[in-house]
């Protein structure tokens, strides 16, 4: 029996774990670093302790430490979660040597699955599917040449050891066999500490399909449904379904029945997920065995109705298996969408920051957040972006798909970049929404994926301008605000004339806009006002009010009529609609000092508030970072990466035997220096880029 459970890991998965095991009645126990002494998982716990520094290699890497603490506070068992020490067969052998419960498999069993050479001539004596290849131990030259040139091409090198994409390469022809293979073992070397690769068929355009199973320690062992993993990154899941669609259940069955068989060679106890590869044919091969809980497990938990992690508990505590095979029932269909602090339009570099503003759909038995963010928490540097799991379900593929397209709408995160409008855009892809996938699904619509929807591009700005009178407004009408504030200026009054409001936004790419905003006559004493905002392709008519962060407006617009338009001038619905002229919107929007995010559409547009007489003063705040003149740069006095305040030194550049300093025009961060100390400038060039904070 479990009754004290240390869980050694952080983020969401720590979260997942801790709340069934309280459920449970079990006392929790959470570990943390420098970087996570304030994260919810902390919070959540019975008790936490202190690993060490953020770097994983000093906290959640430290398994002796670990073993240390659950040793002297006679903890029972040890869940490890996925990542960190979860297939590391040196720990769970450890656990094992210090009675403790490790809620996983044997460390044998994580030790068999570690190479992909041994795991598939294991899985090849079990009669598991593989696909055709080579993964013996001779490895020279001459022996990888001859078996790749038996195989046919093309083929795929990959290493024997690690994964991520790392010592893989695609061979299309023999002239380029060899320096495919010592570029590869370049790479597994340096990434994994071994060399060894072995040779597949190349399979093109197949489907990734895991099968989740789970082993009791009285050798009895089932699978729970099947998932769909092919929508995928640099070999790293995106989104996952169950099941997978489009799958008869004879195949479903043939890969059910190879995954415990997979399980069973290897005396497997607890979840385990065994990945197939399903070809065009519907032929599927045996990948890999990932000896944990998967971050996909929770789409399994929908559809089935279980609760793996308690299972899990369950099994290390020795227990038999709940249900037998003909007991494990089917209904509806999930997703799972990651939720990452990323830029996918750069390569999907990882982003960093602080999550100023968090507004998360409804949970509800449709809709799910597995997640150990909160609002205003940090997203470190030291590990994986995600920031949560976004899950859903319904009775069906197409009604989930609606609720997975709704709750990305409905999700809201400022302050970094991130990639719901990225997963939005694959959500409501039309190969995505016939369940026509594979795994090169992303690069396959490269162009349609990572391109935004086409939209008005001045409708943001005609909004942000709307929230901009709206705030001042309501800031004004505060008794407590300040009288001489800038804020306060919320018109220019005009002897005779209607009011107007003058307003100067920074936008995402460091461009000053500026609006002018006519306010007319309100058509009744209860009626917002409505203002109107002239551009060369038309005006905007704006009415809205601010309650609780929320702009709820309508707005329409009205073409300008040009010489040679026979047409008469007419009022169009923003979204093509020529059939309604007025549009009713509620729009999101989150506010830090004078920075702030409006969101609409499942995107997320930022700008920053710039005070009238600054622009008065500066003429344009860029030039700030500009040359004065001609001449030499001396010295950078910060550095790329840091974090600037308005006025603060930026560079120091010498020019007719004087000095000058360059300062930073507003809040923010330092992008790129253009020129180095001791490097001539001329009048006028940029010195120096600073991103606003809306953008840092």
């Amino acid at each position: 029996m479990i009754t004290k459970l240390l869980i050694a890991n952080r983020g969401e998965i720590a979260c997942r774990i801790i709340h069934t095991a309280q459920k449970m009645g079990i006392t929790t126990y959470a570990v943390y670093s420098d970087a996570d002494k304030h994260a919810k998982h902390v919070a959540m716990a019975d008790h936490a302790f202190y690993l060490g520094a953020s770097a994983p290699s000093e906290s959640y890497l430290k398994g002796d430490l670990i073993i240390d603490i659950a040793k002297d506070h006679d903890i029972d068992a040890i869940h490890p979660g996925y990542g960190f020490l979860s297939e590391n067969a040196d720990f769970a052998r450890q656990c094992e040597q210090a009675h403790i419960h490790f809620v996983g498999p044997s460390s044998d069993a994580i030790h068999a699955m570690g190479s992909k050479s041994a795991a598939k001539a294991i899985m090849e004596k079990a009669n598991v599917p593989l696909v055709p290849g080579y993964h013996g131990d001779e490895q020279d030259d001459d022996k990888l040449i001859f078996e790749a040139n038996a195989m046919g091409y093309p083929l795929l090198i990959k290493a024997a050891f690690g994964g991520g994409g790392k010592g893989m390469r695609i061979v299309e022809r023999e002239a380029d066999l060899l320096e495919a293979i010592h570029s590869a073992r370049r790479e597994a070397s340096t990434a994994f500490g071994n060399d060894k690769l072995l040779l597949e068929r190349y399979l093109r355009q197949p489907r990734h399909v895991e099968v989740q199973v789970f082993a009791d320690s009285q050798g009895d062992c089932i699978y729970l449904s099947d998932r769909d993993c092919s929508i995928q990154r640099r070999h790293q899941k995106v989104i996952e379904e169950a099941p997978a669609p489009g799958l008869s259940d004879t195949l479903r069955q043939k890969m059910g029945n190879a995954a415990v068989a997979a399980a069973k060679a290897i005396h497997y106890r607890g979840a385990g997920t065994i990945e197939f590869l399903l070809d065009t044919d519907n032929r599927f091969y045996f990948m890999e065995m990932n000896t944990r809980l998967q971050v996909e497990h929770p789409v399994t938990e929908m559809v089935t109705g279980l609760d793996l992690v308690q299972w899990q508990l369950d099994i290390a505590a020795g227990h038999s298996l709940p249900l037998k095979q003909e007991q494990v029932s089917i209904t509806g269909h999930a997703f799972e969408a990651r939720i990452y602090a990323e830029d996918p339009n750069n390569d999907f570099l990882p982003a960093s920051g602080t999550l100023s503003f968090l507004k998360e759909p409804t949970a509800s038995p449709h809709v799910r957040i597995d997640s150990g963010i909160r609002e205003k928490d940090e997203i470190s540097t030291f590990y994986d972006p995600m920031i949560a799991k976004l899950i859903v379900y319904d009775k069906d593929r197409p009604h989930a798909l609606r609720r997975l397209q709704g709750a990305l709408r409905d999700y809201h995160i400022g302050g970094l970049t991130h990639n719901i409008p990225f997963l939005a855009r694959i959500a409501t892809h039309y190969a995505f929404m016939d369940a026509n996938f594979s795994t090169d699904f992303i690069e396959r619509y490269n162009e349609t994926l990572f391109t935004p929807a086409q939209s008005d591009p001045l409708l943001p700005l005609a909004l942000a301008g709307l929230y901009q009178v709206c705030y001042r407004k309501q800031v004004n009408s505060n008794p407590q605000c300040d009288a001489h504030s800038p804020w306060g200026l919320s018109s220019g009054f005009r002897l005779n004339q209607n009011k107007t409001h003058h307003v100067n936004l920074l936008d995402d790419n460091h461009q000053v806009q500026s609006l002018t905003l006519l306010e007319t006559q309100l058509s009744s004493a209860t009626s917002p006002c409505v203002y109107l905002w002239q551009t060369k392709q038309g005006q905007y008519r704006l009415s809205g009010q601010l309650t609780d962060h929320t702009l709820n407006l309508e707005i329409s617009f009205d073409t300008q009529q040009t010489a040679d338009d026979n047409k008469s001038v007419h009022s169009q619905h923003l979204q093509t609609n020529p059939l309604q002229t007025t549009q009713q919107m509620r729009v999101l929007v989150s506010q830090v000092d004078d920075d702030f995010t409006l969101f609409m559409n499942g995107q997320s547009f930022h700008y920053r508030a710039i005070q009238t007489q600054q622009l008065e003063e500066d003429d344009n705040v860029f030039d700030k970072l500009n040359a004065p003149m001609n001449g030499t740069v001396v010295t950078h006095l910060v550095n790329q990466g840091d974090r600037v305040t308005a006025g603060q030194g930026l560079l120091v550049m010498e020019a007719m035997k004087m000095e000058y300093t360059i300062e930073a025009p507003f809040d923010g961060i330092v992008s790129e220096f253009y020129f180095k100390p001791g490097e001539l400038v001329s009048d006028g060039v940029q010195l120096v880029d600073v991103k606003a904070s809306s953008q840092a």
